[in-house]
């Protein structure tokens, strides 16, 4: 299956160069190396939402980053991870609220018949498959705790 995404990428790339954004340009660049790097490690070629995965990786070093440069007092660095960061948000689809991870949480917690904190390992495999790219791992993982912990 051809990935969408990649082609976008592609495409998106071509419109950098000829409209001479460097920023854009060097983002897209990398994804697009992370992609062939995961590829290479998966020795099959990614799908959309795998894909998917790469870029929120992406976007969660950045955030990361940005959160180091803004204590270390780096403002011109925190500027430029900033815009990266923007870039590649353009590539995720919409983030879920934090009720939208709570209802899907409860959906999967039901299904799985999960009742204590002792079987999250049932739960977060699944909700993560489904929220993939949608939902940071971090908030979902503390939606998880709060449900199986009351």
């Amino acid at each position: 299956m051809a990935a969408v995404l990649k082609q976008k990428l592609t495409d998106d790339l071509k419109q950098a160069l000829r409209d001479g954004d460097k920023v854009k340009r060097s983002v897209i660049r990398l994804v697009m190396a992370a992609v062939k790097n995961a590829e290479i490690d998966r020795q099959a070629e990614l799908d959309d939402g795998g894909i998917l995965g790469v870029i929120a990786k992406e976007v969660r070093q950045r955030r990361e980053s940005i959160e180091a440069f803004k204590q270390g007092n780096r403002h011109d660095l925190v500027a430029q991870e900033e815009a990266e960061l923007a870039i590649l948000q353009g590539y995720q689809p919409e983030q879920l609220t934090r009720e939208e991870i709570i209802a899907e949480a409860r959906r999967v917690i039901r299904e799985v018949g999960a009742q204590s904190p002792a079987d999250k390992g049932k739960v977060m495999p699944q909700l993560m498959a489904q929220l993939k790219g949608k939902a940071d791992g971090r908030e979902v993982n503390a939606v998880v705790t709060e449900l199986l912990g009351s």
